[in-house]
């Protein structure tokens, strides 16, 4: 079903494959016992850590200059913010190598509202669902706006996209409809895409939750990246919250051919991951590496 979806929606053909796939896990970048509540320093550190590890040049040990790219006010800035548009307009480039997709998990963000309403459940002849539909998008999207910021500041020219809003829809919770056609786009312009777990159209049962994984294996199917990286306390990798009994492991991407990282967010062996510096000996790196089957 992903492979027919993925051609009724053909996209422009990659000028070169996909490095990295990234998930930012919610319980990495959020604190799950708030309601709504970012872990701003781990989500800070993840982010440095991606620039990091898109840099294309190793530097001089010195500190470099970064092009913030978020020039909104935040909530208690006493001044608004400062551009150097000279500065900016006299740059060669970013130097950076964004070939990198990022999704991210909701944390504490989605599941409150999701759960009250019943939306994985689907049923929008319900008030309460359709309202909770409603509701769990505002939460998730925030997330991801916020996000997005964050990697902003750090330089990453990112671009939020909502699989809700690009068409991406279910059949009894699996994949029915998935245009990547905005994300290849997105990536050949220069982007780094940024998508989340979403409230979605289900065929068969109104509406339903597609998971961050899901869509991470779809893309990772579709776009054959160089390996996948997952940033999470979560032991695992799951086509479902991890919170729902019948989330199972997921498999198939080492079985496309990629290799997977596993690791916690924010620590020296997360940097290795999303520079893809974990060989088959390497002892001292912590975490778990599910190697490509081919």
């Amino acid at each position: 079903m992903a492979e027919e979806a993925a051609q009724e929606h053909p996209g422009p053909s990659a000028p070169r494959p996909v490095r990295c796939i990234v998930k930012l896990g919610g319980a990495a970048i959020t604190n799950k016992g708030e309601l709504e509540s970012i872990n701003e320093e781990s989500l800070r550190s993840a982010c440095a850590q991606l620039r990091q590890a898109m840099s294309e040049s190793e530097g001089d040990g010195a500190p470099e200059k970064v092009l913030g790219m978020d020039w909104s006010k935040r909530h208690g800035d006493p001044a608004d913010p400062a551009v150097d548009a000279e500065w900016i307009a006299g740059m060669a480039g970013l130097g950076l190598d964004t070939n990198f997709i990022v999704v991210h998990g909701a944390g504490s963000f989605g599941h409150f509202q999701a759960s009250r309403s019943g939306v994985h459940k689907g049923g929008l002849h319900s008030t309460l669902v359709k309202a909770g539909f409603v509701a769990t998008r505002i939460s998730v999207t925030s997330l991801n706006q916020e996000i997005v910021r964050a990697l902003a500041r750090e330089g990453i020219p990112s671009v939020g996209m909502s699989p809700f809003t690009c068409g991406w829809s279910t059949s009894q919770r699996k994949i029915a409809s998935a245009n990547a056609s905005q994300i290849i786009q997105s990536l050949h312009a220069g982007f780094v895409p940024v998508l989340h777990g979403d409230a979605v159209l289900d065929e068969l049962l109104d509406c339903t939750i597609l998971s961050g994984d899901v869509i991470i294996r779809h893309l990772a199917q579709l776009l054959s990246p160089k390996y996948v990286v997952f940033l999470t306390d979560v032991h695992g990798v799951y086509d479902r919250p991890p919170t729902d009994p019948n989330a199972v492991l997921l498999k198939e991407i080492a079985r496309l051919g990629i290799d997977v990282y596993i690791t916690k967010a924010g620590t020296e062996h997360s940097l290795r991951a999303l520079k893809g510096d974990v060989s088959s000996d390497s002892e001292d790196w912590l975490g778990t590496v599910i190697r490509s089957s081919k």
